[in-house]
């Protein structure tokens, strides 16, 4: 019993150095493919956030997205999404293509953060708790969805920041109009209580 709580341990450490998430910036109408060769029962999965490589944006950009076996067939496809988390069970062997287009759009600052994942088949048969490769899955899939959620915040939090910082902007030049305004206001009153009391004397 212990050596096989090493032995998970040590696979969660493993597959944590696997988890990275990549970050590509889609062309101006163009798109961005990548290949992964599966075998067939093998599962793929891609889950991604679009966001804006320019710091002082704050608008939600959105992109296409499409999986597609090697016959061509297209498995999955998302269409005008800001993030999504797709899975896939492979029906063929080979290479299978996963693309996000920016086609529609002409934004030369969309950035694509994304993660791919997989699943191995086997045969599973056995659920119990002492199946290891059953446990080492699902604590795989536990880390996989921590990581997806943690690059999901970072770019919503970026994108309210942006938000926020223009907010504040806006709020600070309205204050400083204002309050030209005020004092531009305060001095014409000044000038004409003061022509109003003048004594004018005729000759």
């Amino acid at each position: 019993m212990f050596s096989k709580s090493i032995i998970i341990t040590l696979s969660i450490l493993f597959l944590s150095q696997l988890i990275q998430a990549h970050v590509v910036l889609l062309p101006p109408r163009g798109k961005q493919c990548f290949f992964e060769n599966l075998k067939a029962q093998d599962e793929l999965a891609v889950s991604f956030q679009i966001g804006d490589r320019a710091k002082d944006s704050t608008d939600q950009l959105n992109a296409d997205f499409w999986i597609q076996a090697p016959s061509g067939k297209i498995l999955k496809k998302l269409t005008d999404v800001s993030h999504g988390e797709v899975q896939i069970k492979s029906d063929e062997s080979g290479k299978h293509e996963y693309c996000f287009s920016n086609e529609q759009s002409s934004v030369s600052t969309k950035d694509v953060s994304f993660n791919v994942h997989g699943v191995v088949y086997v045969d599973v048969n056995d659920n119990s708790d002492d199946n290891l490769d059953t446990s080492v899955r699902k604590l795989m899939e536990l880390v996989y969805d921590v990581k997806n959620e943690q690059n999901y915040i970072v770019v919503r939090e970026r994108t309210h920041r942006n938000t926020a910082e223009s907010t504040n902007s806006r709020v600070k030049y309205w204050s400083v109009f204002q309050l030209i305004v005020v004092i531009l206001n305060s001095l014409f009153q000044v000038f004409y209580l003061k022509r109003f009391f003048e004594v004018k004397t005729a000759i």
